[in-house]
């Protein structure tokens, strides 16, 4: 079982534009149909790995994706007006991922936007997509104590083990509830 992903291992699935993860979520609704919503908080330094999980979540499972680093809508200096947009954009969105990689973690913005992310879609439209610099160990992470309470992406290359595990093979959402983890498919964690 994979639970946490080494940065760039989704770098086969990177997107070249960000045009439409830049875009406001109601404008795309209006215009393209209904697709389940992605909001996911990242630290602006990881935008390698973003595009590589953008475009996993986009081509794998057909969701639409919002990114507030490359909104056009937002101010050119970081204001309260940026928060305020920031709010509203993860209000229209019917999940919220943080991509937790070590710098997102220790970022103030992300763990501001992990808050009410909080508020907003506990717990079962919130999860981390953690991942840990290339070739470092599990133990090398530096995700903070609380980023366990979080369900999370995981992968599972196992065969099925007990009766509370995932089929195998797949990606899959964990969350522990009551020190059991249950699992549920990426796919239907991600349907509305």
């Amino acid at each position: 079982m994979t639970n946490i992903f080494e940065q760039g291992s989704f770098k086969d699935y990177s997107i070249y534009s960000l045009r439409e993860a830049r875009s406001p979520i109601y404008e795309f609704s209006q215009y393209y149909g209904r697709k389940t919503t992605v909001f996911i908080s990242h630290k602006h330094d990881d935008l390698d790995d973003l595009k590589g999980v953008l475009g996993f979540l986009q081509q794998q499972y057909g969701v639409r994706v919002y990114i507030d680093s490359r909104d056009p809508a937002m101010p050119k200096k970081t204001n309260p007006e940026t928060a305020a947009k920031i709010k509203n954009r993860i209000k229209q969105c019917d999940k919220f991922i943080l991509l937790a990689t070590n710098a997102a973690v220790e970022s103030k913005w992300c763990n501001w936007e992990l808050g009410y992310g909080d508020a907003q879609k506990y717990d079962k439209n919130i999860a981390l997509f953690p991942m840990k610099p290339k070739d470092a160990v599990d133990a090398q992470y530096k995700g903070s104590e609380y980023l366990g309470i979080y369900p999370s992406v995981v992968y599972n290359d196992l065969l099925k083990y007990s009766c509370s595990s995932p089929d195998p093979y797949g990606y899959y959402v964990k969350n522990t509830v009551n020190g059991d983890p249950q699992y549920i498919s990426l796919e239907n964690w991600l349907k509305i």
